[in-house]
């Protein structure tokens, strides 16, 4: 990932997480078992190494965490977020009083080992599916709190963002549909309510529902579980409501977007991407990503 693509975190985001964190680990009297064995003076260096391959992604967290605890430590990143890596990477070296570097540990591996292993999991169906126009997008099924944490570990890892949360786009699903009176006067509504500045995506799960949507021209319709088969048909029906073809068809800014979710596992996104949807979402990518092993090799100085 080049460093203009690379993106970024808030600072003070990343304090507040971070800080949170620490306090849950220290708890009321601290480190109590670095605080009875490690005197006050002595010096410790690390390493931070990875175990198995994988992307980066939490350094600047883990950098605060060693900070938090004592602001003399010093946190050398070897490697950038974004970064891929493979066993036996060196991704960063860390030294000062050993007692900070101890009681920090736990917590900047926590986020980071977290984090990277999100990165890594959407990297593995971002990489399935990178011959296709499609992108991988997660969902709101993340760790509470974690949200804004996890969303940028799927950009670190070649995925995409879905909505942040309730207020920063429109999703109509079923209930919606229901109580509104129908897909295309939900869409209405909602366009009503929201302005021009706001996305709507309306929830579809059949064809003619989706033909409906058309005609109120949302700005994504969401195809829910479909298989290839029908996919495929609602990409020809959106081309040719839009009179769109070929690469016109992917270029056009004005056309309504297609999103599929629905049975989206590691061995069925390459068949839903060659469909011919812009939008791929799934949790998986988020709830079910297992944890990057990255070690911490700690040599103490007496």
């Amino acid at each position: 990932m080049t460093a203009a693509l690379r993106p970024e975190l808030p600072a003070l985001m990343v304090e507040d997480q971070v800080r949170a964190a620490l306090l849950e680990d220290l708890g009321r009297a601290g480190d109590i078992t670095t605080l009875s064995t490690i005197g006050p003076e002595m010096t410790a260096t690390a390493g931070m190494n990875a175990r198995d391959p994988g992307v980066v992604a939490g350094l600047e967290l883990a950098r605060t965490a060693f900070r938090l605890v004592d602001p003399s430590i010093v946190f050398e990143a070897l490697v950038a977020d974004g970064d891929r890596v493979a066993p036996g990477t060196a991704i960063a070296r860390i030294s000062g009083r050993a007692r900070g570097l101890l009681s920090a540990e736990r917590v900047g591996l926590n986020f980071l080992m977290h984090l990277s292993g999100i990165a890594t999991y959407t990297a593995t169906f971002a990489d399935e599916i990178a011959h296709t126009r499609a992108k991988v997008c997660c969902t709101r099924k993340t760790i509470p709190g974690l949200r804004a944490l996890e969303k940028y570990a799927v950009r670190l890892g070649g995925g995409s963002n879905h909505r942040y949360g309730l207020d920063d786009a429109v999703l109509i699903k079923d209930n919606h549909i229901a109580v509104s009176g129908g897909v295309a006067a939900a869409v209405h509504a909602a366009r009503a309510y929201c302005g021009h500045l706001v996305k709507i995506e309306i929830e579809v799960d059949g064809l003619d529902q989706m033909r409906e949507a058309l005609t109120a021209a949302p700005d994504v319709i969401l195809l829910d579980n479909m298989g290839p088969e029908r996919l495929r048909e609602a990409v020809a029906i959106n081309a040719a409501h839009w009179q769109l073809g070929g690469d016109a068809y992917a270029a056009d800014p004005r056309r309504t977007r297609l999103e599929a979710s629905g049975n989206v596992k590691i061995d069925t996104v390459r068949a839903i991407a060659e469909t011919g949807v812009d939008y791929i979402s799934t949790s998986k990518i988020t709830m079910a990503a297992p944890t990057l092993d990255i070690g911490l090799d700690v040599a103490i100085k007496r």
